[in-house]
């Protein structure tokens, strides 16, 4: 993909139209395409799925809809507030024009048969003709995706490397000195550049690949489900979701194996459709549902989206989200990664390390080392790829102090409201049975309140400080 787009690009068409340009690429490839996308001199149209690419690097949105296409000022986000109102402005006049049918049809019923309304009638029945019907607004109903919660939880860490080399070929170990631990409440993203050991790393993991040298720990019982695109291909094209499913359920009544196909997306007769005949974004609908069918303590994701749809990518995010285990993920998708990862792991240069900032210090960094890249082909006076690191660091070290800022100011709030709810539910009861300790109670909930307000107005000092330091 990397190839084909570069060679598109040396071409420099004047209209140059990409269909998901950005499936199969690393996050680093999709950040650097959307810059180029965003600067390119002549037009382009592009289809994708990719909601930050279309966010960041498009001016209007052709949206295609039972047949016509609308246009749209701006990205994805505007795009969405956009059509979002033109259907609520098309219910109201859907409405309106429905009473003035009522009106109109109940007039020439009443008056058709007299003489001296007959006229008026016929005019009534002509501004009937008239009428365009305002086009039904149909929302197309994505199935959500459903992570079966784990039965019993584990004690952390789920997960524990120490020393851990791994890799393929003896002697030639992909990582090397990994140490590393996953809790069961993680949600984990892993970033770098394709061919780095990402793959590699969730194939430890999830138990696919041993360990060459150092120690892997893993709790008792646990249970891992491991998504991968590849694994679209392993599906038996002439097996249903059923048939896949009752493998899973062998004695199980029928009605119950078909409930839990409706559950993952599959009813009715789709669940009796072959393989073979699923869309790419059905298949990884139910190898997602395969995977995590006995509810899994840990789920690692490699590269999940690149057969979703931004409304089943967000479907996605909201089942991560909601899952109460521990979480890996690949993607290319920065919304996705965004809306779900709590922390960012480096794999580079043979090792794996937590990042220190979010997915905008990843990305000027990226942008910054192929800048600097592009600067070293030029011509000596150039400044090294070290110097670009060095000062990515640096500013790493300089935010770190507000990040904590923030994250204590966060967890602050957090703790304070659960405190008012607490107190809250207490005074409902206390009240009517013990005034003096409902008074007391009360001056503890005011004082909450207060120090709520502290904490949010420190959080939000820090964030525009650390805002005006990005800057």
């Amino acid at each position: 993909m990397r190839v084909a787009l570069a060679a598109t690009l040396f071409a420099a068409p004047d209209l140059l139209l990409l269909d998901e340009p950005t499936n199969f690429l690393d996050l680093e490839s999709t950040l650097w395409l959307q810059k180029q996308i965003a600067s390119y001199p002549s037009t382009v149209v592009v289809i994708s799925h990719d909601r930050d690419l279309l966010d960041n690097a498009v001016d209007w949105t052709l949206h295609l809809e039972a047949g016509s296409l609308a246009l749209y000022r701006g990205g994805y986000t505007a795009f969405e507030r956009q059509r979002r109102e033109r259907q609520t402005l098309d219910l109201k006049l859907a409405r309106k024009q429905e009473l003035q049918r009522e009106r109109l049809t109940a007039f020439v019923e009443r008056f058709r048969a007299k003489a001296t309304k007959a006229r008026q009638a016929q005019s009534r029945l002509k501004l009937l003709a008239k009428l365009e019907p305002v086009a039904a607004v149909i929302a197309d109903q994505v199935r959500p995706f459903i992570f079966s919660t784990p039965a019993k939880p584990l004690s952390p860490p789920i997960v524990a490397l120490e020393g851990v080399s791994v890799g393929y070929e003896p002697g030639a170990p992909v990582l090397r000195r990994l140490n590393l631990r996953i809790d069961p409440d993680d949600r984990i993203a892993l970033v770098g550049a394709n061919g780095n050991g990402k793959s590699t790393l969730v194939k430890l993991l999830s138990n696919r690949l041993a360990a060459m040298s150092g120690r892997v720990t893993r709790a008792d019982r646990l249970d891992v489900a491991y998504f991968a695109q590849h694994q679209l291909d392993e599906l038996n094209p002439d097996g249903s979701a059923y048939d896949h499913l009752r493998r899973l359920m062998p004695d199980a009544a029928e009605a119950k194996v078909r409930a839990h196909a409706g559950t993952i997306g599959f009813s009715a007769s789709a669940a009796d459709t072959p393989s073979a005949k699923l869309s790419g974004g059905e298949k990884a609908r139910l190898l997602l549902g395969l995977a995590t069918y006995a509810g899994p303590h840990l789920i690692v994701l490699d590269e999940p989206t690149n057969h979703l749809d931004i409304d089943s990518r967000a479907a996605l995010i909201d089942a991560i989200n909601d899952y109460a285990g521990a979480v890996i993920l690949v993607s290319h998708d920065r919304y996705l990664i965004e809306a779900c990862a709590d922390r960012l792991w480096l794999v580079a240069d043979g090792q794996v390390v937590p990042f220190d900032g979010d997915l905008d210090d990843y990305r000027r960094v990226v942008l910054a080392d192929r800048r600097d890249d592009k600067e070293r082909d030029r011509g000596p006076k150039t400044a090294s790829r070290g110097d670009a690191r060095r000062a990515a660091a640096q500013l790493r070290i300089e935010l770190a102090p507000l990040r904590r800022r923030i994250s204590e100011a966060e967890a602050a709030v957090a703790k304070l409201n659960a405190e008012i709810a607490r107190i809250d539910t207490a005074l409902a009861d206390l009240f009517a049975r013990e005034p003096a300790k409902a008074a007391t109670l009360a001056k503890d909930r005011a004082n909450a309140v207060g120090a709520l307000a502290r904490a949010e107005d420190e959080w939000l000092i820090a964030s525009e400080a650390l805002e005006a330091a990005m800057r």
